[in-house]
């Protein structure tokens, strides 16, 4: 556990694992359109088109909330988790490097920066909304007295 007087609500993780990828998906899909706007890419540019990346973070947010889900429960699990996802951030710009600089796709340097930007915000979104929405204090979730009851 993270402290003493915080715990992960995992009632609360029914809701939250869409909503960070809601989130995550709502986000990425603003980037894709400035992009577009933008860069103008290649229609067979398809790390720009929509559905791969919808799906890359649909199974990149799982995966956060898998790794979140296995490593709360530890000491410094926090500070831990946010460190993994760093990890896991600068490996996902590998792909998007070689995208650049192979042009692989009909994409290169002016596409890159957009997709870097995306990988960046589900991280973001992870590392911060997953966190700091399932953790509790024990006083939120400690039963309350009945008032009419004597102890």
């Amino acid at each position: 556990m993270p402290d003493e007087s915080t715990h992960v609500d995992s009632s609360r993780m029914l809701w939250l694992a869409p909503l960070t990828i809601a989130a995550s998906v709502a986000a990425v899909l603003t980037v894709r359109e400035v992009a577009i706007r933008v860069v103008h890419p290649s229609p067979g540019f398809t790390p720009l088109t929509l559905g791969p990346p919808i799906l890359d973070t649909i199974l990149g947010c799982l995966g956060a909330i898998l790794v979140f889900a296995m490593i709360v429960f530890y000491p410094e699990s926090m500070r831990t988790y946010r460190r993994v996802a760093v990890g896991v951030l600068f490996l996902s710009f590998v792909p998007d490097v070689l995208l650049a600089t192979s042009h692989d796709m009909g994409g290169g340097w002016p596409e890159a920066p957009f997709l870097m930007t995306m990988h960046l915000a589900v991280w973001a979104i992870c590392v911060t909304l997953l966190p700091r929405l399932a953790m509790t204090s024990h006083s939120e979730t400690a039963a309350k007295p009945d008032r009419l009851s004597i102890r």
